[in-house]
């Protein structure tokens, strides 16, 4: 089985909101540009990228750590599904370091996950939380 780890800075945002977004159906579908599910309570499932990933929330410890059993629609019918660990944690400067721990993926998928994390994760929440952006209220 593959496992990776990546992190990425995002400055303009606080862990919290990123804890909200990441759960949050709607939210995440924002963050993300595509079609999610979802909710911040434990053993709700979700969905993202239109169905492509799904899972299971295993552990939640708000607003910092997201335990998630998780798949996408690629993965072998017979491949049980891997898990993501995210944890956000404050830059002390009003920023998110966001670390993701993905581990039990199929044999040989690292590198496409680890790809896959930047262009449809990272790189939207970059743009999503720009300068402009803000949560109030629990909405945005």
């Amino acid at each position: 089985m593959d496992e990776l780890k990546l992190s990425t800075e995002i400055e303009t945002v606080e862990p919290e909101d990123i804890y909200q977004c990441w759960l949050d159906g709607e939210l995440h579908a924002e963050m993300t540009g595509a079609p999610a599910t979802g909710s911040a309570e434990p053993d709700a499932e979700f969905t993202a990228w239109g169905g492509y990933i799904s899972g299971k929330n295993v552990e939640l410890e708000a607003p910092s750590r997201i335990l998630q059993s998780w798949r996408t629609s690629e993965f072998p019918d017979d491949a049980k599904d891997s898990v993501l660990e995210v944890t956000l944690t404050s830059n002390g400067d009003g920023g998110t370091i966001v670390t993701l721990h993905h581990w039990d993926i199929p044999d040989g998928d690292g590198p496409k996950y680890t790809t896959g994390w930047e262009e449809h994760y990272f790189n939207p929440m970059r743009e999503y939380f720009g300068d402009e952006y803000y949560i109030e209220d629990g909405l945005e």
